[in-house]
């Protein structure tokens, strides 16, 4: 379950952020917006640390994928959930470098695909949490 989780979505569609973001409140996450690559490392500094990354690849000046790079070369190490849209073959092995606790959604999804992956990785995460 999503309840409580410190979640940070990314986004540059409002429509999209607004859905991914809601749906994730209704679970009762407590959720940071960020509509851009830029505001997401922004984010990551001043209201981190999260539980949750969920980011769009495409976004104008960073894509999501490079600031996750820039977050995980920072030491920063959380599970996030890549969101894309683009057929760009190069796109699964990139998110693939970020780490075993990154997965690719590909647009457009159902809601409860994002939920569902959202909670496998929260899950797989609070045994490390714990110790």
């Amino acid at each position: 379950m999503l309840s409580g989780s410190h979640v940070l979505i990314a986004d540059d569609d409002p429509d999209v952020l607004a859905a991914v973001a809601e749906s994730l409140e209704q679970l009762d996450a407590n959720v940071v917006r960020a509509n851009s690559g830029t505001e997401l490392i922004d984010r990551l500094a001043d209201s981190g640390p999260f539980d949750l990354v969920v980011t769009d690849v495409a976004m104008p000046w960073m894509t999501g994928v490079s600031a996750m790079r820039a977050a995980r070369t920072a030491g920063l190490r959380m599970p996030t959930i890549v969101m894309t849209a683009l057929s760009d073959e190069t796109i699964p092995a990139a998110v693939k470098r970020l780490g075993q606790d990154v997965t690719l959604l590909r647009k457009p999804f159902e809601i409860h695909e994002l939920e569902s992956m959202a909670e496998k990785l929260l899950a797989n995460r609070r045994p490390d949490v714990a110790d």
